[in-house]
């Protein structure tokens, strides 16, 4: 069952953007289960903008406002994804000043999970997310 207590983002379709499995004050994880809709070309590599697609989707549900909008992004890919690989995503919030938020997100393949053996883990993607909460919604602005 999945966890509760999601306050933004609700709409996004965790086919593409990938499926909460855990979320608490400031951290959230994210799956991605990859599509073939997903692939860039005929071997199967995953286009990157689906994993990012998902970190940002975990780093909104560490910070869970549901005027939270995404400022910038520093991230790095570090290993390929192939169709039919899970990538868990995990988004921890780091800082905090005033709206900003400051959200580390790395992803991996391998077993999600906090019992989940590291040595089984695959790290695919590392970012640093600043993330702003608004008064109001971003289009009422």
């Amino acid at each position: 069952m999945p966890p509760t207590g999601a306050r933004t983002h609700l709409s996004l379709s965790p086919a593409l953007t990938g499926r909460l499995v855990a979320l608490s004050p400031g951290a959230a994880t994210v799956v991605l289960a990859t599509l073939p809709e997903m692939r860039a070309d005929e071997r199967g590599l995953v286009h990157g903008g689906f994993v990012f697609g998902a970190a940002d989707h975990a780093a909104m549900l560490a910070v869970n406002d549901p005027h939270v909008v995404l400022g910038a992004a520093e991230t790095r890919f570090l290993a390929p994804v192939a169709v039919g690989q899970d990538v868990v995503l995990e988004a921890v919030i780091e800082g905090e000043k005033g709206r900003r938020r400051t959200v580390a997100v790395t992803g991996w393949t391998g077993p999600a999970g906090a019992d989940s053996p590291v040595a089984a883990r695959t790290p695919v993607f590392s970012g640093s997310f600043a993330c702003f909460v608004l008064d109001q919604h971003v289009l009422d602005r």
